[in-house]
């Protein structure tokens, strides 16, 4: 049996009509930029995620950058970010000149350690950017509590997280603002890059807006020095088509992952752990395991996809030599790159094909 890694097929088929629809519809009116089609989807998406505000920009790690920007972060200042995250979530950060500091994990979720963060923060700390890693939200009670003890602000990494919830809240609504990615491949994805800022802060939303737009309120009146980064007609039209389908889709990754936890056995495995208050999306469904590398050859071996996230830590990338970070300086983040496996889980796995992954993996 052949199972890739991820597969977009089972919803494409599903939802061709509505996504050819939805081209259509764009392509007849001849309106590609700030039209209706983004202002309908900003609208319904803010509804979703239960805020006031959506602002479409260009990708995900935009979104951050221009709520960074909004937040008058820049020069001189700190963000204290996950040392085991994807590359964007400090690239933001170094982007509008702040200094991204890192505070590890927990092993067990993945996610930023909230005992972790105090120590890290210092006189130019100005904000925390959790990331909710892997479709499974942070602890995010005691980071709120931190932030508030030390007037810092709050900002949500939300890229691979749409629709998760922590104590019945979604992801991306307990900070200042939050940052979505619609690249293909999240949960709610579009059919090219994509992204979102969602806020409850009317300032933060017209600044997103306005710095997204070349730093303009109206045209030709430029009041920031902003950059080009708008969700377009066409992709917004498509995001539109598949919101609706977004907490249907979501269970059916919820299936897949309860059959993982449940089926698998194997004493080299370590699963991930799920916190009573979380109600994860899986965007990734990653293991551990210290012979990693020879599990990887198994399941490929057998047919199966895989993937690793991520086998270089971000202190340890060539483009932050400049922080002077070595290894071992974050030994968690550094065992998570060294054991860390993705399995397959894509909406519209059969049962058949979720078995087989299990007892591949069992049979290592």
């Amino acid at each position: 049996m052949k199972i890739p890694f991820v597969s977009f097929l089972p919803m494409e088929r599903e939802l061709e009509h509505e996504i050819r629809c939805a081209f259509e519809r764009v392509f007849a009116g001849s309106w590609y930029i700030g039209g209706s089609e983004d202002k309908d989807f900003e609208k319904a998406f803010a509804e979703y995620c239960g805020v006031r505000y959506c602002v479409g920009v260009g990708n995900g790690l935009d979104a951050l950058m221009l709520i960074l920007k909004a937040e008058d972060i820049g020069e001189g200042d700190e963000v204290i970010v996950p040392s085991d995250t994807y590359i964007a979530t400090a690239l933001a950060v170094s982007y509008v000149g702040a200094k991204p500091v890192f505070a590890e994990p927990c092993l067990s979720t993945f996610n930023i350690d909230p005992g972790n963060i105090e120590a890290k923060i210092t006189g130019n700390t100005k904000a925390i950017m959790p990331v909710h890693l892997y479709g499974q939200t942070c602890d995010m009670d005691p980071v709120m509590k931190i932030a508030g003890e030390y007037g810092l602000k709050v900002i949500e990494d939300c890229a691979q997280a749409h629709g998760a919830s922590y104590k019945g809240r979604k992801a991306g609504t307990f900070g200042d603002a939050a940052g979505f990615s619609f690249y293909p491949g999240k949960n709610l994805g579009a059919l090219g890059d994509a992204g979102a800022v969602i806020t409850n802060s009317r300032e933060i939303a017209e600044k997103v807006r306005a710095l997204g737009n070349y730093g303009s309120d109206r045209k030709y009146h430029h009041i920031l020095k902003g950059n080009n980064s708008r969700l377009d007609e066409m992709q917004a039209a498509f995001l539109a088509a598949k919101l609706p389908h977004l907490d249907r889709m979501n269970a059916d990754r919820r299936r897949i992952a309860d059959r993982y936890l449940n089926g698998i056995r194997n004493p080299k495995v370590i699963l991930p752990a799920v916190p009573g208050e979380n109600v994860p999306v899986w965007h990734v469904f990653g293991v551990r395991c210290d012979e990693r590398d020879a599990l990887e050859k198994h399941l490929n071996n057998a047919g199966i996809g895989t993937n690793k996230h991520y086998p270089i830590p971000i202190h340890l990338q060539d483009c932050y030599k400049d922080l002077g970070y070595k290894e071992g300086d974050f030994p968690v983040a550094e065992k998570i790159s060294r054991t860390e496996l993705s399995i397959p889980i894509y909406y519209g796995m059969t049962d058949e094909e979720v078995q087989y992954v299990i007892d591949t993996v069992n049979a290592f």
